[in-house]
């Protein structure tokens, strides 16, 4: 079995830029350099031969490539889980439309279809459940960085990862690289 996922990878400026917000939330586990993307489609564990078929078919995905921008900071979680921070990225419409692209293809390779609202996003910290979501440390967090934004970015390609967990968190290894187009082509 191989647990994957398909993202795309901010260029180094905007990595950088997500580097600088890790500051000031005690037990966070900050998410390094390699660590930050935007998920377009979690898949989860696959055997290896559905793995090579939804290669093949990510392989032939013709989309545009989304020109975005940071836009502001957020937390997931609770009920009882532990949460995460994140930057924001949009316009979502693009992202969204490539996130369906992505899905109509792990569907087409035997996968159930996504169910989750997307919400564009890169993770930036992971929290413990000894960090409220609501507490002081995250909300001052929140505050501070509530008007992150950055230039335009485009995304060049989208990268199907397999991720290994480990003790101290996720590593993830590029399995293939499908290059966005700079027009509007269809699949």
């Amino acid at each position: 079995m191989i647990r994957l996922f398909v993202a795309l990878r901010p260029p180094a400026p905007v990595r950088d830029l997500l580097l600088d917000l890790e500051t000031d939330v005690d037990d966070a586990r900050w998410q390094n350099e390699d660590q930050l993307h935007l998920t377009l489609r979690f898949i989860g564990e696959v055997e290896r031969a559905v793995a090579e078929d939804l290669a093949d078919l990510l392989g032939r995905l013709h989309a545009p490539a989304p020109i975005v921008r940071l836009a502001g900071v957020g937390a997931f979680g609770g009920r009882g889980r532990s949460g995460s921070l994140w930057a924001g990225v949009e316009p979502r419409e693009p992202l969204a439309a490539l996130h369906r692209k992505v899905d109509q293809l792990c569907v087409r390779a035997g996968l159930a279809p996504e169910h989750r609202a997307f919400r564009p996003h890169v993770t930036v910290a992971r929290l413990s459940r000894r960090v409220p979501l609501g507490g002081p440390e995250v909300t001052r967090w929140l505050q501070r960085h509530a008007a992150l934004t950055s230039d335009a970015f485009t995304l060049e390609r989208a990268i199907l990862y397999a991720s290994r967990l480990g003790r101290d968190g996720a590593t993830y290894e590029p399995l293939l690289a499908i290059p966005l187009c700079a027009g509007d082509r269809s699949d």
